[in-house]
């Protein structure tokens, strides 16, 4: 690289705020590219954050559970450890105030044998005859929700994706999963979405709130109740399969521990296939040739929605905090070092990804995206997510002709504008506003 170019890539980390900056919120990729430029593991000096943008370091960090602890996997330096970090192993440390950290009691900031245990938990619930039922759903819930907007007998008509179909969709089937009794599920969707259309919590806000120890209190409520009620009495129904599900070794959890798993899937579930099925549309709403593809080869959808994941990960990354020293991407970090694995930057590593800037629906490993993490931590909502975005692209493609993006909302091809959430954890749209020609 130039001189002036390396000058210029150091200025930018050295001025620029990740988890601060507005604009960074909105687009982080040429961020990401330059700090890629000065290696895969850069320093980060505002909050003293390693960032790993590579592909290959990321597997590495996500995979080696003796040298890193996902205890601040969601809230990384913020709002910091309780307690000043010394020594060559602080796995002890960790222990000692695991429980003063946010989020401490979900899953993603487990650690082993804890978090073995507690998955094992997760997957006896979501099992592939459970899934397969769940699949059923879907594709019934589809059209029931496209009801709501649909416009039958236009000549052009119009919605909001992410509030009219995304999120309340991808929240109704995960309470279908988890069993959720019918008649409830209409309080769930009015509690949790509310006026904004989308669960609220509250996680990686640049503005430097402080962030709720337990965002999810009305989960929480819900799921105790049913848990303790099908304890009480048993019935043929899967909340009762969730409350009288064991651990590895037959022991029966806590309630607070099978209603936080339960809690956890049903709003980490939601909320990021919300912005995988938003990202899917707003490139088919963008590429018509694309969308004509889709519609005579259905076969390419579930490549698509890889390509959609590794082209935009719902979720920019995790943290993990060094017990010991280490070295990762040729760097020398000591214990107590915080580093974020960037998903969506290790998606576009040109060591393993061809042109990885470009959307390409054919790429024949796209799979191998990070976009749901890797190693133990790998999302166990992933066949969901995968089915939830392929059976809503072919019922859309099935009941609308030529979808497109609205001129009038976002600006005019070439010229887009769309406003995206302002975290530094979470990479999705707040609206996307389409225009369709109902199918005869």
């Amino acid at each position: 690289m130039p001189r002036e170019a390396s000058q210029a890539v150091s200025d930018l980390v050295e001025t620029v705020d990740f988890f601060r900056d507005p604009d960074l919120a909105q687009d982080p990729y040429e961020y990401w590219e330059t700090l890629r430029a000065q290696g895969p593991v850069v320093h980060e000096p505002f909050h003293d954050v390693w960032m790993v943008t590579g592909y290959e370091e990321a597997v590495a960090v996500y995979h080696d559970q003796a040298t890193w602890s996902s205890c601040t996997a969601v809230t990384g330096p913020f709002p910091g450890f309780p307690v000043p970090i010394e020594g060559d192993d602080i796995t002890q440390l960790i222990e000692e105030h695991r429980e003063e950290l946010p989020f401490s009691d979900q899953l993603p900031c487990l650690d082993p044998p804890k978090h073995t245990a507690h998955r094992a938990l997760l997957m006896r619930l979501i099992t592939p005859k459970r899934l397969k039922e769940n699949e059923e759903f879907m594709w019934r819930l589809a059209d029931e929700t496209i009801d709501e907007f649909y416009a039958a007998g236009s000549e052009r008509a119009e919605f909001e994706l992410v509030t009219a179909y995304a999120q309340p969709f991808t929240l109704l089937v995960v309470a279908d999963l988890l069993g959720v009794p019918k008649d409830d599920r209409n309080r769930f969707r009015e509690h949790l979405l509310g006026a904004h259309g989308r669960v609220q919590r509250g996680l990686g806000s640049p503005t430097g709130e402080t962030m709720e120890h337990t965002p999810l209190e009305y989960l929480y409520d819900q799921f105790s109740a049913y848990i303790e009620d099908r304890r009480r009495n048993p019935r043929d129904d899967v909340l009762t399969g969730l409350a009288t599900a064991t651990f590895p070794d037959g022991t029966l959890p806590e309630v607070g521990d099978a209603m936080r798993i339960a809690s956890n899937l049903f709003a980490a579930g939601g909320e990021t296939t919300a912005r995988l099925i938003a990202t899917s549309f707003r490139i088919l709403g963008e590429r018509a040739e694309l969308q004509d593809r889709l519609r005579a080869d259905r076969e390419l959808i579930p490549n698509f929605v890889e390509e959609a994941l590794r082209f935009e990960s719902p979720i920019k990354g995790d943290f993990r905090l060094s017990r010991v020293p280490t070295s990762i991407g040729g760097v020398d970090l000591p214990a107590g070092t915080t580093v974020m694995v960037i998903n969506g930057a290790a998606n576009r590593d040109p060591r393993l990804f061809d042109s990885p800037a470009e959307f390409q629906v054919e790429r024949a490993n796209a799979r191998q995206h990070v976009a749901f993490g890797h190693g133990i931590h790998t999302c166990a909502g992933a066949p969901l997510a995968r089915a939830e975005a392929v059976v809503t692209i072919n019922r859309f493609l099935d009941r609308m002709r030529d979808i497109r993006v609205s001129d009038a909302h976002h600006g005019p091809a070439g010229a887009r504008k769309y406003e995206y959430d302002p975290t530094f954890i979470l990479r999705g749209l707040r609206s996307l506003h389409l225009e369709y020609t109902p199918a005869s």
